[in-house]
């Protein structure tokens, strides 16, 4: 009995295996063409070369996107965790009418497709008379990343107990001192993680930001979407390259800036 149960064991561990292999393996492809010093992706590689990252650092068009991407990505995460941080309080820490109506309101666009969504705001804005820009595009960002702060906070919120906060108010502190001295850097690691979140959805993110998007406003995704029109260059894969290592590296970054910042303050 039990060498049936552990052989069981054995082949869901081996399916799961091969399930991680068989997602991951393509990214671990595009990262290793992009080190190919042959213009053609094709294996067997000629040799390792840093000449598609070079060339991608010299081209205008993607060294704009990328700007676009930062400050787009920047803006929302600040928006996102401001706006995520306050409605958090609000529906964790006060009684609010209607509070799980609100709740659910904003999280909602999780549950709705981004397409749906996307196209949704569009005619929306359209029929308003406001027209495609930075700003639309910028406030198409906030409304997809917000739930996912906002999820993240109040977890942490709900964890610090209310009588540590009215401890420091009874000790003739205001509201404010006590929201920054005591319950800000208890739910700091919180925030970092839901600005991070943020941050990296708005930076990937391609359906949105197609349909929002100004004329002449690209984003890193779709100029990989209009290069991949026209050909597959190697400059493409060292362009993922980079949005791999910044989309993974910052999440797993911040898991480790907020772990330590957890267990100083005893959270």
């Amino acid at each position: 009995m039990r060498s049936t149960s552990g052989l069981g064991w054995h082949l869901i561990r081996g399916w799961a295996l091969l399930v991680y292999v068989f997602m991951f393996l393509p990214v671990a492809v595009v990262m290793l063409l992009s080190f190919n010093a042959s213009q053609f992706g094709s294996f067997p590689m000629t040799g390792l070369s840093f000449r598609w990252f070079v060339e991608l650092a010299e081209n205008e068009a993607i060294l704009r996107a990328f700007e676009t991407s930062m400050i787009l990505g920047l803006l929302t995460s600040i928006i996102s965790t401001t706006l995520g941080v306050l409605a958090s309080l609000a529906l964790v820490r006060y009684r609010v009418p209607g509070a799980n109506a609100i709740s659910t309101l904003l999280i909602a666009p999780i549950l709705v497709p981004e397409v749906v969504l996307a196209v949704a705001l569009l005619l929306f804005l359209n029929f308003l008379g406001i027209h495609k820009s930075f700003a639309l595009l910028l406030f198409g960002h906030v409304i997809f990343t917000l739930p996912f702060v906002i999820l993240v906070v109040q977890a942490r919120l709900v964890g610090i107990k209310r009588e540590v906060e009215e401890a420091a108010l009874s000790l003739g502190a205001n509201p404010v001192q006590t929201f920054f001295q005591i319950t800000l850097p208890l739910m700091l690691p919180a925030v970092l993680a839901g600005a991070l979140f943020a941050f990296t959805i708005s930076f990937d993110d391609i359906t949105g930001t197609l349909f929002w998007k100004p004329g002449g406003v690209e984003t890193i995704p779709t100029q990989i979407f209009a290069m991949l029109r026209n050909s597959i260059s190697p400059e493409i894969n060292a362009l993922g390259t980079v949005m791999i290592v910044m989309t993974v590296g910052l999440p797993l970054l911040g898991a480790a800036v907020a772990r330590r910042l957890a267990q100083r303050s005893g959270g």
